[in-house]
């Protein structure tokens, strides 16, 4: 066979791909329980962190989410449920399209749909520096205890370092970010809204 033959290019690039292909589903069947457990982890550590359940260490995360944390199966999907400090609070998955991709995160409330409990990050794939901010401290702060007005909440351009008043219904937005921003805003207040109706329909129980 002529190396310089069609033949020989198409069998050669062949056994190359099927090599190639070989290896890499052979590492992902090899990584596949770790990553699952991985993605477990990293979603029950943020229930924990919105719902207001204090962890020292990730060796902790399991075994406190499997004691305080129950899940109810809702026509809306699941909804996380704990009692924090004698109250009731519930957390469910939100997700929304960011500037770069879905942005997924976990919202927390209180038993009455009348303050946010917390607002953690689980993935996005914002611009670092810019829209990435949201998985900043500062900004994942503002959320806990901010009063939930009649249209939810409103992500505003302010000082950039976190609204200090928890009564307005009003969060600083990232500078730099309003597409990110405004992609926080309208996920959280759907939330918000399919929060409501469950609570309406007395569902939150």
């Amino acid at each position: 066979m002529k190396r310089d033959g069609m033949l020989y290019t198409v069998l050669f690039t062949f056994i190359i791909c099927i090599v190639f292909v070989f290896f890499l589903a052979l590492a992902n069947e090899l990584t596949m329980d770790r990553v699952a457990s991985n993605n477990r982890l990293t979603e029950r550590s943020a229930i924990l962190s919105a719902l207001g359940i204090a962890y020292t260490s990730s060796d902790q995360v399991d075994s406190l989410y499997d004691a305080q944390v129950s899940t109810l199966n809702t026509d809306q999907g699941p909804v996380y449920k704990a009692t924090v400090e004698g109250q009731a609070r519930y957390a469910a998955k939100v997700a929304g399209p960011g500037l770069w991709g879905t942005i997924r995160a976990i919202l927390a409330v209180d038993e009455r749909v009348e303050r946010i409990e917390g607002f953690q990050i689980v993935s996005h794939n914002e611009t670092p520096g810019l829209g990435g901010r949201i998985d900043e401290p500062w900004f994942k702060a503002q959320f806990r205890g901010e009063k939930i007005g009649p249209e939810g909440v409103a992500v505003l351009q302010g000082s950039g370092k976190g609204d200090p008043d928890p009564e307005n219904s009003q969060l600083d937005a990232v500078t730099g970010a309003s597409r990110t921003s405004q992609a926080v805003q309208d996920m959280v207040n759907k939330e918000i809204s399919l929060f409501k109706s469950l609570r309406d329909k007395g569902g939150l129980k």
